[in-house]
Order: structure tokens, then sequence, then C-alpha cells
């Protein structure tokens, strides 16, 4: 269904998304596929069934259920073919929604139960990207990430492959996982690593855990970015920080609601972020998982928190602003932005 705002359909607005995971966002119809050639059985073969095993809703209970349905779906994504098939897949689905550029994040080392190297899992990736990209014009870029519950070893193999990677499609590191349990002050040493090698660098932080994880991941991880960052509402002076630094929260609303990093729509934080000045960008996260889409994310944004046309562009602004582009690139993004939203009637 198509849902205007102002007359204006916002399927048909440019976005931007920063924060997708590759592992959160395969079809049925891939796994089906995938399973057949992997030899692996399924406890359906009817795709709408198969979507119980694949996606949480709004009453996700909680966070392990929510992540349940990556030890699902990650054992497809074992293999040179797959990886390439899902990032292509990513890009489609991206043109689909009319975003203009967007960024997946994946784990190398998650993906070499079948024998593959950590350097060709990137490029696996990156191929499909490239091939989505070239297909559909949307511009795509990868991101390498480090786990929290894998040892320095093979954090530091990805440290070490995606620097062989920036430039050629790759464009930053990241530290997911556990936030709770490996707080981001364990991994000083590996992002050292990343920054001797002029990688940028995000860190989901300030999800699962409080506020103090965004300073550490800025002060002493140099994150330029911030994964969700929903709960920077907790401690005001590192809010303050955050604002006048301009540092980009990568927010995305119906997973955190999912997750329970934030209880309920009536105290999701982002109308409040933005009208203080925060450099927010709105992303997917998980769209297979969470069943959404960047324009089901901007349905929800006009829906219920009363963005309008012009602050959806601003959030858009915001995503080119944060893209982990060479600058001459993120320029050339900002002036088509600007461009398309002027021919809808929209100023930013």
């Amino acid at each position: 269904m198509n849902i205007h705002l102002n007359g204006i359909d916002i399927s048909s607005l440019p976005k931007i998304d920063l924060h997708v995971h590759l592992d959160g966002s395969l079809r049925p119809q891939t796994v089906l596929d995938l399973a057949e050639s992997h030899g692996v059985q399924l406890p359906t073969t009817d795709k709408h069934a198969l979507l119980s095993h694949m996606q949480v809703n709004e009453d996700c209970s909680s966070l392990q259920d929510y992540l349940s349905k990556f030890h699902f779906t990650t054992r497809f994504l074992q293999t040179a073919i797959a990886l390439e098939r899902v990032a292509f897949e990513i890009v489609e689905k991206a043109n689909r929604h009319h975003c203009k550029y967007i960024e997946i994040r994946f784990a190398p080392q998650l993906h070499r139960e079948r024998g593959l190297y950590t350097e060709e899992v990137i490029h696996y990736v990156l191929a499909g990207l490239k091939r989505g990209e070239q297909q559909f014009g949307v511009r795509a870029r990868g991101i390498a990430i480090c786990m929290r519950h894998h040892d320095h070893q093979q954090n530091m193999e990805v440290i070490h492959a995606a620097s062989k990677y920036i430039g050629k499609g790759l464009v930053a590191v990241d530290l997911a996982g556990d936030e709770a349990s490996y707080p981001p002050e364990l991994f000083r040493e590996i992002f050292a690593a990343s920054h001797r090698r002029d990688i940028p660098v995000t860190i989901h932080a300030g999800e699962a855990a409080g506020a103090a994880n965004i300073h550490e991941a800025v002060s002493n991880l140099g994150a330029t970015r911030i994964g969700h960052g929903v709960r920077l509402q907790e401690a005001p002076e590192i809010m303050d920080m955050m604002i006048a630094r301009q540092i980009p929260l990568e927010m995305c609303p119906v997973s955190n609601i999912q997750t329970k990093a934030v209880s309920n729509w009536e105290s999701y934080p982002i109308r409040d972020y933005f009208e203080r000045g925060l450099m927010i960008t709105v992303n997917t996260d998980n769209p297979g998982v969470s069943g959404t889409s960047m324009t089901k994310e901007y349905r929800i944004l006009a829906e219920r928190f009363g963005f309008t046309t012009s602050e959806l562009g601003q959030i858009a602004m915001n995503g080119a602003h944060a893209a982990f582009l060479e600058e001459s690139e993120k320029a050339k993004l900002k002036r088509e932005l600007r461009e398309e939203f002027a021919s809808l009637g929209i100023s930013v």
C-alpha cells in the first residue's frame, strides 16, 4: 500500500540506508534455493511458513528471540555464490525503495564454515554489491564487522583483510555482538590497528548497554559514527558531546522496538534527538528479520512522530553527510539528493 504525506508517495522519497546487515536480509525464496544447493533440510518448503523461522514482529519477546533468527539464516551464507547473491539482492530491494546509497555490513568470520578465507568473504560480498550497483544504479558499499565474542586473533584478521579492500568497495569496520557482556574498552587494540591502516570506524553502542559505551566508542575506539545509540538519552553530557561534534547516529526504529532496546514507541527518542540537533540517520538494520524496509521506516517516522517531508529530506541528507564516501563522491550524492527533493517540491 502506498502511503502519502502532503500528497507525496513516501516510497518515492530518495533514501539512504547506512546500517543494514547482510545476514539479516535474506528472502524466503533465497533460503529455499540455498538450502537445496547446500543440501540442508528445512522445517518447511512453503515460503510463507518459512517466514516464522526468519522473521519477528513487534510482539518479539526479547533480544534472544530476535537473535535466534540469525542462527537459522547464517548457515545459508557460507559459499561464494550465496554471499554474492544475497548482497546483490539487498541492492535490488534498496532500489525498489528508492535508496540512492547503502552500506551493507557483515562479519567475515561468520561466513567461513565451508572453508572460505576472510578475504574471500569480503571479495564475494563486494562482488554482489558491485553487480547490484551496476544493474540498479544504487551506490553500494561494504562494512566489515568485528564480533565482540570473537578472540583477538579473529578480529585482527578482519582488520587486516579489510585494509586490502578499503577503496575497493569496502569503506569501514564495525564492532557488533553482545554489547552488555563485551564492552567497547576491550577492543581498543583492535581499533587502534584499524586507525593505523586509516580505516574508518563505526561502533554498535548504546543499544543493549548504557550511554557510557558511546563515549568509549568515540573517545577511545575512534568511532566517527554510532550504531543505534538509543540510550544516549541517559547521559546528557555525552549527548552534548555528540551534538557538538555532530557524530551521526545510525538509528533503526523497527529493530530497536523489536529487540527491546526501547520498550515501546512512546519512549522511542528519535523526535527528541532530532529536535536537539543530533545528527540522526534512519536505517533498516535487518530488513529480513524485522520485516521492514526504508519505506516502512519513513512511514513510521511520519505517522508516529510527525516527521514532515522536509524533515525526512533532512534525515536523508544526514545520511549522505554521514556516508563513508570520499568527499567528491559525497558531494555528488548530496547534490543528487537535493535535486531530487527539489523536483518533488521539497526543500532540504
